[in-house]
């Protein structure tokens, strides 16, 4: 029996890889290269594409209010997105935020008047916001990078692609707006809007379902010209196919109505701007507050309404704790006739509360406190921090408003109207917890002293514009220097007031009742977005993955 001769190694064994080796680096190689596709503009070219973008979506904003601009602020920005690698990401987002939240906010340098760090506000904000932006930007690029290249004149690229984009913009938008300390949904993009021919979307899906439509749109055009540039139509179809999604899409934008709401009445309403000195820094005197809004209002005496409204802050002190204004407003509502809703910082206990009053002959009957003070603004969180960093800003700010907990309606005897004092207006659940309380109508009273000259006042009408749209209620907007407007159930413009003029608006309001779909279906497309999106990437992520491993 003869023995096998032992295997010998091949020659260069142990000095070679094997040839299959080999050969799967250079196919998960080619993998990982076919993920990608190649920038659309080179980073030199994204950046600064991206801050033009930014630019342009702040003119989608009040005062400019060019809403188309939007949609090309949009586009610009998923363009320089394509293609890129997180850091990548990062910086042509911090190019995007930068130029958007910067002039966007430019207002908050007034907060402080002619205090020499007057700039320090504004500085904060716009950089805090710039930074959120780039850090949850790559979230837009890896739907870019993971969506699978297979079939890409079909529907992954021209339906599915766009779908994740919007989501992760959107992501991005509801992240911003919720932390830290409540976030700051100043620049939703939906807001953008109020003007336009396509806010009626909001009745159906809320302001961040028409945020996501905007998105949607802008990035499905954006699939259809690359389909069309590569040449990469479906075959056996004509090339014209690949452009039905976002034809069909931008057609129902235009066309969907605004959701129905049922007539329930109306209720005559005198809105009084006192333009009395509402700023923090405004020199004055107990009562000079009061004084105006009682000189604003004093026509009512000889015209007969329902409810007197008053702006944020129209009375300078706590009125169930003064006598005399007690005094001065129990004699105001008998001579108007009617109930007064009023607004004043109140105390209960050692906690202070920015809080309005629904004032009739019998005192204070009902009432509601704001419910997101603003931070840095109404209170300081952490002070301990902050008062560490810069103790000659955060000492300037004594007030430390306390949030509310009650409901942001009260009922006149005429009729249930919603509240929302100032900041509030951006925040969706306060809106949608004064139509679960029965508000048939919208009353926002602000007090834009603070920043006169600027835009603030201005972007919060149109806040207030596309509330009114999207839960098909009238709204009187109300503030103490302007600009102060009625606005319909559908967002159309009625009465106004200018800026820094003393005057009052005595209007019919129109009283609705019934729930549009955006309001009830608005909080559950939020989870749906941001849960949604970040559970297809993380499956793209994982897929993505086990093709190059």
């Amino acid at each position: 029996m003869t023995q096998a001769a032992p295997s010998q190694p091949a020659p260069g064994a142990g000095t070679h890889p094997e040839p299959r080796a080999t050969a799967r680096t250079e196919s998960a190689g080619r993998a990982r290269t076919r993920l990608l596709d190649p920038p659309l503009l080179p980073l030199w070219a994204a950046v600064p594409v991206a801050a033009l973008a930014g630019l342009a979506l702040d003119g989608a904003f009040p005062s400019l209010g060019w809403w188309p601009l939007a949609f090309v602020a949009v586009t610009l920005s998923l363009l320089t997105f394509i293609g890129r690698r997180a850091w990548g990401a990062v910086l042509v987002g911090a190019a995007f935020g930068a130029t958007f939240w910067f002039p966007h906010v430019s207002w908050s340098s007034r907060f402080l008047g002619d205090d020499p760090l007057g700039w320090v506000p504004w500085v904060a904000l716009a950089t805090v916001q710039t930074l959120f932006t780039a850090a949850l930007s790559p979230l837009i690029t890896l739907a870019y990078r993971w969506v699978p290249r297979r079939g890409s004149s079909g529907a992954p690229r021209l339906v599915a692609l766009p779908l994740l984009v919007a989501g992760a913009w959107m992501t991005r938008e509801l992240a911003m707006g919720s932390w830290p300390y409540g976030g700051f949904p100043w620049g939703r993009l939906g807001m953008s809007q109020s003007a336009s021919p396509v806010a009626p979307v909001a009745s159906w899906l809320g302001v961040s379902g028409l945020g996501f439509c905007m998105v949607l749109l802008c990035a499905a055009v954006i699939e259809v010209v690359r389909a069309a540039r590569t040449g990469s139509a479906a075959p056996h179809r004509p090339r014209w196919t690949a452009a039905v999604p976002a034809a069909a899409l931008a057609v129902l934008l235009l066309v969907v109505p605004q959701f129905p709401t049922s007539d329930a009445g109306t209720l005559r309403v005198g809105a009084a701007q006192g333009d009395g000195p509402a700023a923090y820094s405004d020199a004055r005197e107990p009562g000079d507050m009061l004084d105006s809004q009682l000189a604003a209002s004093a026509p009512l005496e000889n015209d007969q309404v329902d409810l007197v409204v008053w702006p944020e802050g129209g009375v300078d002190s706590d009125p169930p704790a003064t006598p005399s204004t007690t005094v001065a407003l129990d004699s105001a509502v008998r001579r108007y006739g009617a109930p007064l809703l009023l607004n004043a910082a109140s105390a209960d206990g050692d906690l202070i509360y920015n809080r309005s009053f629904l004032w009739t002959e019998d005192g204070a009957v009902a009432s509601h406190a704001k419910r997101h003070p603003v931070p840095f603004g109404e209170y300081v969180p952490d002070r301990w921090l902050y008062g560490a960093i810069v103790p000659s800003l955060v000492n300037l700010l004594g007030r430390e408003y306390t949030p509310g907990t009650d409901a942001p309606a009260v009922d006149t005897g005429d009729a249930v109207v919603g509240l929302a004092i100032c900041f509030d207006v951006v925040f969706d659940d306060v809106i949608r917890e004064g139509i679960g309380n029965g508000a048939q109508a919208f009353m926002f009273q602000t007090n834009n002293a603070d920043f006169r000259g600027t835009d603030e006042n201005l972007q919060q009408t149109a806040f207030a514009r596309m509330r009114a749209i999207e839960t098909g209620r009238a709204v009187v907007n109300l503030s103490t220097t302007g600009t102060s407007q009625v606005f319909a159930p559908d967002g159309a413009p009625g009465q106004s007031l200018p800026a820094a003029e003393p005057g009052l608006i005595v209007t019919d309001v129109e009283l609705r009742d019934g729930v549009t779909a955006g309001v009830a279906l608005g909080p559950w497309l939020q989870v749906l977005m941001a849960a949604g999106t970040v559970v297809t990437l993380v499956a793209l992520g994982v897929a993505a993955r086990r093709r190059t491993a």
